[in-house]
Formats: structure tokens, C-alpha cells, sequence
């Protein structure tokens, strides 16, 4: 006899927390060993045939790598290999700014050929992305430490990238950086405007021995912030879940505050589970009435979506959005959740982080296949078997924020590592962050 998806799941769900963490984490990993290009060290946006590389995805990767080796899923040559392999792609890569090149004054286009390592879909130099795909370089030469050549050329390789960058260029004569750039054009006409995941992206630019941004750059970002009171918490506001993670999965922000968040006696930390209690909130309310919302159904976040064009929706009445930063209370909201950005909140509110996505899972098991989380689920949406809508394939940026918050929840590895990086750490202090860990730190004479 077939078993139904809900039975499948239920030895699942019978796990210890630890244990099915240890699953979900596993899961999200092989993502990047299934789909990466082992000659060159790239990986693709999603599992979809044919994906681009996301230059954001290959820094989640080579941030993984680490975790992999500690949980012994993966050796620790072949982690240097992958992670060399990447590097040294960027450093041979072509920096012309051309519309086939891979990139321009050490940043990097947004979505490359897996191959070649061209530029794809014209898309924009991504100041964003970039950030995250140096992070995770910085990563890896923090933990690949030992003297062996591999290593050592692994380390020089990381700084030789981050010096590279001009983070002051990414101005394009503005008070702050801009979010793009394309060689048809310039520079975006837009900048980083309210608060979003560009911290780590400004403590990376400031933290530059090379071409640094100044203090007044990130003064002026942080100037456009909108501080709310949202469900009676007081709430650096940004809708979309994601925000309040990506620059948490390297930096630990608990306890160290920049001249904003001492004003409002809180920190970023802080922040983020404020966030996630809003997000709570909202799905208890429901305002458009959504199948599948409530105190253990919520995570509005950037994801994967059905859409207005897709086949056999034609009778939903309301508009459907595809790909869109869904957010809360303001939306946009089609009742399409992540179930990524609910186990990403882990570090920030653990128990409903836990219980929510057990209840998700146990609700809906079609959001799971090979332990790897669906990058987006619609429970108003549903099949003739019942079944609600579900993302197909998966996407790289939902299974690396997974593994680096679980892994940051049950014992900061990520963020241990990434204390002990000074161009990091002199970024904050650069930022006006003080405290914490970082006052330690400087106490102790550690820059």
C-alpha cells in the first residue's frame, strides 16, 4: 500500500528537535553539492534546468563548506577544492565591465553563465550580491587556517578578492551606495532607501584597507530608516522576513549597536525577533483571509510565487505576484509563505520557530522533498488532490540561509569565525558599532 505524504512525513516529525534539525541542515547542504560546477566552484540561483549562477548563492556555498566539514558530511580537501575553485574563477574572471564579462572594479554581476562565467539575463552589477559572495570568501579564509599550500593560497586568494572591490566607486558620486550598476547605462537610479539586508554590504565597505566608504556614507543609509510601532512593538521596520536574516547569518549582532539602535535603547538582534513576532501577529489577524495563516503559519518573506500567467489558476480572483518580497503589515501579501524564512528565524525565537515549522510540515508535507524545503508555499492554492501550491525546485539563497541559522542557533560557528575577521569587525566599528563582543575585543587588543 502507498503511504500518503502525511504519513511519509510523520517519522519525520517524530524526531527529536536536534535530530530533525540535523536532517533539514543535511538537506539544505546538499543542495550546493548537487548542483554546483566542481571545475569552477560556481553555483547555480535554483535547481531549475538551465539556472544561472546567483554570485549570492556561491557565497552561501563557500560559507557551508565549513559547516560540512565540522558535521563530517563532507571532507576537508574536498571543501578546499570546491572553495579554491571558486576563487580562483573570480580572480581570472573577466573584470572589463563589458555586457559578456563576469564583472567590473571587483564586483560582480548579478547571474553568470554556469560555464563560462559570462553575464546573463543583462543583469546588473550587484553591489548586494557581491557583499554576500565576499562574505562567504572571507568565511572560508577564516576557517581553512592551516599552513598546508592548498590553504595558504586559499587565504591569500579571499584577500586579494576583498581588496579588489572599490566600495567607494559603488557610491557613483552619491551619498550612498548605489544598488547597481549596468554597462548599457551606468549606475541604478536608486540607492539603498530604508532599512534591508545591507548592513553586512556596509560594514564590508567600510571595513576596506583599499577603497573604503566613509562613516558618513553609512550615516546617511541608516538616515533613511523608518522606526514603527507595529502590534504594540516599537520596530526598525522592513516587511519581507529575509531582511532581518541575511546579514545575521555572519554577523552577530547581539549586544553591539550603531548610533541608531542606541538611541533606541535595542540592537539588531533584538530587532529581528520583533520582526518575527510582527509576522506572527499579522497571520493571526489575516487580514485577506489566507488558508493557512495563524500563530504557527506565518514566514512572509522574497520567494517564489505562482502567478497571474500560470496554468490552471485561471480562476483565482485575487492577483498572484510570482517571485515578489511578500512582507507584513503593508504586503504584498497573496497568501504565498516561505517556509525558509520560518526556519531561519530560529536564532531569534527558537521554540515558535520549532513548533511553526513542525506544524507547516506536518500541514503540508508537499513543501518537502529530499529534506530540502520548497522555497515558497500557497495553502489557498490547492490541486485536485488537495495539495497545496508549492515552488517547484529549490532555490540556493533558501537552503544557505537555512543552514547557516541553524547552524548559528545551536552553537554560532558562522558567527564565532567571522568575529576573528578583522576587515568585518573594523567595518562595525567604522559603522559606529560598539559593545559586545566587539568591546571585548578591543579590550583584550584583538582588532
Amino acid at each position: 500500500m502507498t503511504l500518503s505524504a502525511a504519513d511519509a512525513m510523520s517519522p519525520l516529525l517524530s524526531l527529536p528537535d536536534d535530530v530533525l534539525l540535523d536532517r533539514l541542515q543535511r538537506g539544505a547542504f546538499d543542495y550546493f553539492t548537487h548542483n554546483a560546477n566542481t571545475a569552477n566552484g560556481l553555483v547555480p540561483d535554483t535547481s531549475r534546468e538551465n539556472s544561472p549562477v546567483s554570485i549570492a548563492v556561491v557565497g552561501f556555498a563557500l560559507s557551508a563548506y565549513p559547516v560540512a566539514v565540522e558535521r563530517g558530511w563532507m571532507s576537508r580537501v574536498d571543501a578546499v577544492q570546491r572553495s579554491l575553485a571558486a576563487l580562483r574563477f573570480f580572480r581570472d574572471s573577466d573584470q572589463s565591465g563589458t555586457p559578456t564579462a563576469t564583472g567590473f572594479k571587483g564586483f560582480y554581476f548579478h547571474f553568470l553563465d554556469i560555464h563560462s562565467g559570462a553575464r546573463v539575463w543583462q543583469s546588473e552589477l550587484s553591489m548586494i550580491d557581491t557583499a554576500l559572495l565576499i562574505a562567504g570568501v572571507l568565511t572560508a579564509a577564516r576557517y581553512f587556517d592551516a599552513a598546508t599550500a592548498d590553504e595558504v593560497e586559499l587565504r591569500e586568494l579571499a584577500d586579494f578578492l576583498y581588496r579588489r572591490v572599490d566600495w567607494c566607486w559603488s557610491q557613483g558620486g552619491c551619498e550612498t551606495i548605489r544598488q547597481g550598476w549596468k554597462p548599457e547605462c551606468g549606475f541604478l537610479h536608486y540607492g539603498w532607501e530604508g532599512y534591508s539586508e545591507a548592513t553586512l554590504l556596509y560594514a564590508l565597505a567600510l571595513g576596506s584597507p583599499t577603497h573604503p566608504i566613509t562613516g558618513d556614507c553609512y550615516r546617511g543609509w541608516t538616515a533613511t530608516y523608518q522606526w514603527e510601532n507595529l502590534y504594540d512593538h516599537d520596530h526598525l521596520y522592513a516587511g519581507p522576513l529575509f531582511v532581518h536574516h541575511f546579514s545575521h547569518a555572519w554577523i552577530d549582532f547581539r549586544g553591539i549597536r550603531d548610533s541608531f539602535m542606541r538611541e533606541k535603547c535595542s540592537d539588531y538582534f533584538e530587532n529581528s525577533r520583533r520582526a518575527t513576532l510582527i509576522q506572527r501577529e499579522y497571520a493571526l489577524r489575516n487580514p485577506h483571509e489566507f488558508a493557512g495563516y495563524g500563530e504557527l503559519g506565518w514566514g512572509l518573506s522574497a520567494c517564489d510565487g505562482p502567478s497571474d500567467e500560470q496554468a490552471g489558476l485561471t480562476n483565482e480572483s485575487r492577483r498572484l505576484f510570482g517571485y515578489a518580497a511578500r512582507g507584513v503589515p503593508y504586503g504584498p501579501d497573496d497568501g504565498t509563505l516561505s517556509p525558509s524564512s520560518v526556519l531561519a528565524s530560529l536564532p531569534f525565537t527558537p521554540e515558535l520557530a520549532l513548533q511553526s515549522m513542525r506544524s507547516m510540515l506536518q500541514r503540508y508535507p508537499e513543501m518537502l522533498a529530499d529534506d530540502r524545503l520548497s522555497s515558497s508555499l500557497n495553502p489557498s492554492l490547492k490541486d485536485a488532490a488537495g495539495r497545496a501550491w508549492v515552488s517547484a525546485g529549490h532555490y540556493g539563497l533558501d537552503q544557505g540561509i537555512v543552514l547557516m541559522m541553524i547552524e548559528n542557533h545551536r552553537n554560532g560557528r558562522i558567527w564565532q569565525l567571522m568575529r576573528g575577521c578583522r576587515y568585518l569587525s573594523d567595518g562595525l566599528r567604522g559603522a559606529g558599532f560598539d559593545g559586545g563582543w566587539l568591546r571585548q575585543a578591543a579590550l583584550q587588543g584583538v582588532r
